[in-house]
């Protein structure tokens, strides 16, 4: 064997090698066996084992430094997973986000020039119409009617004119004018018994509303009680009203009675009276037959513009006075936006200031630009059942889709503040830390550190930045009461 073949392998801690001084066993020889000597010792085999000698307790070093470490990691506090949001630049807008209403820009009314019997209208809402054209009518026959008994009552007047030297008046003719005097009394008389009635009626509904009031103020009675009485009293006033009227026009009929029974006197002595009188009945039947002709001619209802049929009022035939709403028209390819806001935003808005549309059933936003914002508030409740005071923003389309209509319902964003390159953060990583203060919490090497900012405009999302943040910060979104500075924390995606 060689040398390299006896080399014993190196000692280990568990076997410690024997004492220097006891002499190395000899090797056992059998019998039969020829004597073999001790391989000679080898230097290098001993220089080896000197220079891997590991200390004896470094075992029991390396455990209690692990059980150290366990303890330390046991008690040492486990980070928090928190969500993080970056600070960066990017284009920043501050909207006012409200509804709006579609309309039609110039919307005319077309309502009933004269009363009587309007013929069913055949037009339906989207029809082309021209200005001029005839879109409703009115039966023309009692407008008719009453301008030829005007035209025979002129004529009537005209002869009595002419026959007023040899006219007088009869004795029957006086007779009829006391009976009419007596008829007009008795109709004062019956119209002040009904006014006295009609006052005393307010008198009870006044005393019944009161007694309803205090009912409803103990609690024994419900507020649509009070609210009945209330009415009821409202209605015997205007009852009383009436009645009142009614006495003045009875009490005006016994006043042209007796004039008349004065005339029919005075004609007695002076014909040249009568013949005063018949000129003045000839020119107020002129001026009656003028007017009613007029409105005879009136009984073609035309389109004053061209458009479309937004609205139909009175479609079906039937009785119309004078001014009821029957068409509504209007250009239905010009349409403006209105939107009503908020009285503290629609400061804010500016004429101009740029509109971007969203939710109006096609797939691409629209745009839009303020032109005037009116100038006049209205009262509003809203869904929780408050009163606001609300401002109408009207509004130019940039490019009105053709599926668009009047009244269609979008959702609108004024843009009231906007920057291209605006350094912002995300709205939910901020909160209050003083009266005026805003702070954030960073992430910085794992730990929370809480860092004060100074905020400029701000939208539902995200805030511009002016001071304590720059590009490429990491934020805690939603921090809760648990971060404090200086915790760990850990990302939770």
């Amino acid at each position: 064997m060689t040398q390299q073949q006896h080399r014993s392998p190196l000692p280990r801690v568990r076997h410690p090698q024997p004492p220097p001084s006891e002499p190395p066993p000899s090797p056992t020889v059998s019998d039969g066996d020829p004597p073999q000597s001790a391989p000679p010792p080898s230097h290098h085999s001993s220089t080896q084992n000197s220079k891997f000698k590991i200390p004896k307790r470094l075992p029991y070093w390396l455990a209690g430094l692990g059980v150290v470490t366990l303890i330390a990691l046991a008690f040492r506090p486990s980070p928090i997973p928190v969500d993080l949001g970056e600070v960066k630049r990017g284009p920043l807008q501050v909207t006012v986000d409200a509804e709006g209403k579609t309309r039609v820009r110039d919307r005319f009314t077309v309502a009933a020039s004269v009363s009587g019997r309007l013929a069913r209208i055949d037009l339906d809402p989207g029809d082309p119409i021209k200005g001029g054209t005839v879109i409703a009518r009115i039966d023309p026959l009692p407008l008719n009617i009453k301008v030829r008994e005007s035209q025979a009552r002129l004529r009537e007047l005209r002869a009595q004119l002419a026959g007023v030297e040899t006219q007088r008046p009869k004795s029957a003719a006086l007779a009829q004018a006391q009976a009419q005097i007596q008829g007009a009394i008795a109709t004062q008389q019956q119209a002040e018994a009904k006014y006295q009635e009609a006052q005393a009626d307010l008198a009870q509904t006044s005393r019944d509303r009161k007694r309803a009031q205090d009912l409803e103020k103990s609690g024994a009675q419900s507020r649509k009680v009070r609210e009945d009485a209330e009415l009821a009293e409202t209605q015997r006033q205007q009852e009383v009203k009436a009645a009142r009227n009614q006495v003045e026009v009875a009490a005006a009929n016994v006043a042209a009675a007796r004039k008349a029974l004065s005339v029919l006197q005075a004609e007695q002595k002076d014909p040249d009276y009568l013949q005063d009188v018949y000129r003045a009945q000839i020119a107020s039947t002129e001026s009656t037959l003028t007017n009613l002709a007029d409105e005879a001619r009136r009984t073609a209802v035309r389109a004053p513009v061209g458009g479309n049929v937004l609205r139909v009022m009175e479609e079906s035939a039937r009785f119309v006075q004078a001014g009821d709403p029957l068409l509504e028209l209007g250009n239905a390819t010009q349409l403006e936006l209105a939107i009503d806001v908020l009285s503290t935003d629609a400061v804010k808005v500016k004429p101009g200031a740029s509109i971007n549309i969203e939710h109006w059933g096609g797939e691409q936003p629209l745009q839009a630009q303020v032109r005037y914002l009116e100038p006049s508030a209205f009262t509003e409740v809203s869904a929780l059942g408050v009163d606001e005071q609300r401002v109408n923003v009207i509004a130019n389309f940039a490019n009105p889709p053709r599926s668009l209509g009047d009244g269609y319902r979008v959702e609108a964003q004024i843009v009231v503040w906007e920057d291209e390159d605006a350094l912002k953060v995300p709205l939910s990583a901020l909160f209050r830390c003083g009266d005026q203060d805003w702070c954030t919490f960073v992430a910085e090497q794992g730990k929370a550190q809480r860092r004060q900012v100074v905020i400029g405009q701000r939208s539902s999302l995200e805030a511009a930045v002016d001071e304590g943040l720059k590009a490429g910060d990491q934020v805690i979104l939603h921090p809760s009461e648990q971060i404090k500075a200086g915790q760990w924390i850990s990302n939770r995606s």
